[in-house]
């Protein structure tokens, strides 16, 4: 759903880019609570894992398709603030480099993408968590319906701002109608592919999953003089040896999986029309889209200028946007970390080492 140039006029375009301003704001001081030596690095393969997979657009009706948005997969992983960071960044990426969602547009699209999936799908698994028995498989469960909401209320999102600022006169309700319907049923691929990569990281790495910590298992209990109290956290410090290599053994592995997706299964996502490209066809919303700002990037269209062969240019296209995404989206995350320390006067310690 990259909303290209054109579709919003330019006063609520400026109005947008202030509200994602500030949420991006907000996000750098929150973030700061939320990563440390642990899952900043993480961060940024979640920020390159989401540019990699939203290159694989799934057919979800004839001559539409969708794909991941990554809201909901951001925030149960590395928390809500940060995740407004990694699409942030995805978005940046992807406006300047690859021509895909208008650069006037970009504020809107981090609002409709990058805030609203995060803020709807992070309440909904929190209260979902909160409501079901605290297992791994109730954690998926909530993952795929946290996701499966996200799409359809960032839908909503947009429509509301092209109600107030769209630079065509349509019917508000067929918009509404229109997008609200193709994106319910990309909310289906969304949820299997958040729900399939979260349940994923909690078989291997539940401690790395930060929508789950402090509720994924009930604290050990122990009957003393007939009354059941909590039994006493270990005091056994974890081997920092140990975990460095775990961190860096599933850091190569998801970093690997980001550019295999995006050098080589990428070749075969649906060449179809996404679901806003879709309904701005059929609803006339396109009529005063303008050309991208970055048309002439040589990798504007996730291809390499000068190579005629597709798979070739689409492939090291992608390997491209992999590295770039993971360089800047961990070098933004390293450095929120340190602000953290710097302003505890030291180094920070994760939960995990606290414990």
């Amino acid at each position: 759903m990259h909303v290209p140039d054109g579709f919003i006029d330019a006063p609520v375009s400026v109005a947008a880019g202030v509200f994602a301003a500030g949420a991006v704001a907000v996000s750098l001081r929150g973030a700061r609570r939320e990563l440390d030596e642990r899952t900043a690095p993480l961060a940024g393969l979640v920020a390159a894992f989401i540019f990699a997979v939203q290159m694989l657009n799934f057919p979800v009706a004839a001559g539409t398709s969708g794909h991941l948005m990554g809201g909901a997969l951001a925030a149960i992983l590395v928390g809500p603030y940060t995740a407004v960071l990694c699409l942030s960044v995805v978005l940046l990426m992807q406006g300047i480099f690859f021509a895909d969602g208008g650069l006037t547009a970009l504020g809107v699209n981090i609002t409709v993408m990058g805030v609203v999936t995060v803020v709807v799908a992070y309440g909904v698994f929190r209260l979902l968590t909160g409501l079901l028995p605290r297992t791994r498989r109730s954690a998926t469960a909530s993952a795929f319906v946290a996701a499966l909401v996200s799409v359809p209320a960032s839908a909503a999102a947009f429509t509301l701002l092209y109600w107030i600022g769209g630079t065509t006169d349509i019917p508000i309700g067929k918009v509404f109608t229109a997008m609200v319907g193709v994106h319910v049923l990309i909310g289906i691929g969304e949820a299997v592919i958040t729900a399939l990569t979260v349940g994923a990281v909690l078989a291997v790495r539940p401690d790395l999953v930060h929508g789950v910590q402090g509720t994924l298992t009930a604290p050990l209990k122990l009957r003393v003089d007939g009354e059941l109290v909590d039994a006493p956290a270990p005091t056994r410090e974890p081997e920092p040896v140990t975990a460095h290599r775990s961190n860096r053994g599933f850091l190569i592995t998801g970093l690997v999986s980001a550019f295999l997706l995006a050098g080589f299964v990428s070749f075969y996502a649906s060449a179809s029309p996404d679901g806003l490209e879709r309904v701005a066809a059929d609803q006339g919303i396109d009529e005063k889209a303008e050309e991208h700002g970055a048309a002439d990037s040589p990798l504007a269209d996730y291809g390499v200028g000068d190579i005629a062969n597709a798979r070739l240019s689409g492939g090291l296209a992608g390997v491209i946007g992999v590295s770039a995404t993971v360089v800047v989206g961990t070098g933004v995350f390293w450095v929120v970390r340190r602000r953290r320390e710097d302003e505890r006067g030291g180094p920070a310690r994760s939960d995990h080492e606290n414990a």
